[in-house]
């Protein structure tokens, strides 16, 4: 054996023993020759020397082996390679995955293709996450066509989008022996608007509050908080971190608002409250901060950095959402709300503004929950110049009961 031979058998060991992806060899029929490390890891063998003989027929469903096979007599035939097709790998098992894989005809020294090889990459995260965003952007494309046809039928189906029902702690209390009162109120400037919230139970004790605003009236807006309500119901198992709930929310929704290219200002709210406890843990998206009322009649926000606030949705898919704790006791609540309470103008143009909302609120402490939010709704509305308002307007909250 010459010292060339030596070094070139060197070197394959190097690359099938250490090469991320799977690199194999096979026969004139398809059966394996040789493997890499990873490849025969990848199939759940100890050695690379345990898959020697096996077929695809062993190790996939038949349908992918079929397709396997297919290609590589193909090969076999013609002599041309196939490079960077995508292969979708059905296992034994019913469990899919997706590599991207080229093939080429092997040829012994004499130039006779005895057989094929090729190298496969594992491309299944990027595969789902493209296939998520297709699905998303059928759905969004669905909702378009729906709402388009009839922007009435439209509203009616987005009231459905809000809570009908509110969660009861303990579950199963009578209305007057749960440990907290929640309430929403929403009121589209248009036949669809760009809020959204939601109310739900996460845990015994444990419930999330979201509140959303997207830019803007109408169409767009209207079905960016449709993509929102999905992706919102899709990670419900992050509910109890309000940072990584949001920080997942932002990067599922940027390649759907990027791909349709929508240019919106979109903030979102998302708060945790222990029933048992009193305990609040809430994330903000550049979205107004709550207001606190206090049992003995303090009414201030629920927190003063404004520091503390990440940075709006689909901005960044790096963002980060740090999480803020508070604590509430028997006869506090909390109140979150879409800018559009506090952005209506007067007849000089001046914006309504958040002090002024501050003030609104001090003068209903010690009031019901639903005395704050008609307070709050109606203080904004004297102040507006056509006393309507010019946004949509959502306001979500509760209410902790006395001892």
């Amino acid at each position: 054996m010459t010292s060339k031979t030596i070094e070139s058998e060197y070197l394959l060991a190097n690359l099938m023993d250490n090469m991320p992806d799977a690199i194999y060899f096979k026969d004139r029929q398809s059966r394996f020759i040789m493997v890499s490390q990873n490849c025969a890891k990848k199939h759940g063998w100890n050695s690379p020397d345990e898959i020697v003989g096996e077929t695809d027929f062993d190790l996939f469903s038949k349908a992918h082996a079929e397709q396997a096979f297919a290609d590589e007599q193909q090969i076999l035939r013609t002599g041309k390679p196939l490079s960077g097709i995508e292969e979708k790998e059905t296992w034994p098992d019913g469990s899919v995955t997706w590599a991207s894989t080229s093939k080429m005809p092997l040829k012994n020294e004499a130039g006779e293709t005895i057989g094929t090889f090729g190298i496969s990459r594992n491309i299944t995260e990027h595969k789902e996450a493209e296939l998520r965003v297709q699905r998303y952007a059928e759905e969004m494309r669905l909702i378009k066509e729906e709402i388009e046809d009839d922007l009435q039928m439209a509203g009616e189906l987005q009231k459905t989008f809000f809570p009908a029902s509110y969660p009861a702690f303990p579950e199963g209390a009578a209305p007057g022996e749960c440990r907290v009162e929640f309430l929403h109120v929403f009121q589209a400037c248009g036949e669809i608007g760009g809020d959204y919230c939601s109310i739900h139970r996460i845990s015994e004790t444990e419930a999330g509050i979201f509140l959303c605003d997207v830019q803007g009236i109408g169409v767009r807006s209207a079905l960016v908080t449709a993509l929102i309500r999905g992706i919102a119901q899709e990670i419900v198992p992050l509910g109890l971190d309000p940072g990584a709930y949001l920080a997942r929310m932002n990067k599922l929704l940027l390649p759907l608002v990027c791909q349709e290219e929508i240019q919106l200002d979109i903030t979102a709210s998302y708060l945790v409250l222990d029933t048992a406890t009193g305990e609040i843990r809430l994330a903000s998206a550049g979205h107004p901060l709550p207001l606190l009322f206090r049992k003995g009649g303090e009414v201030n926000w629920l927190y003063e950095n404004m520091a503390l606030r990440g940075p709006m949705l689909a901005r960044n898919p790096a963002a980060t959402y740090p999480t803020i704790e508070a604590l509430a006791g028997p006869g506090d609540g909390v109140v979150l709300f879409s800018d559009g309470l506090c952005s209506v103008g007067n007849a000089g143009g001046e914006a309504y503004g958040k002090q002024r909302l501050l003030d609104s609120a001090r003068s209903l402490a010690g009031e019901s929950l639903a005395r704050v939010f008609q307070g709050l709704e109606s203080g904004a509305l004297a102040f507006a110049k056509t006393g309507s308002f010019a946004d949509d307007v959502c306001l979500v909250g509760f209410q902790l009961r006395p001892s």
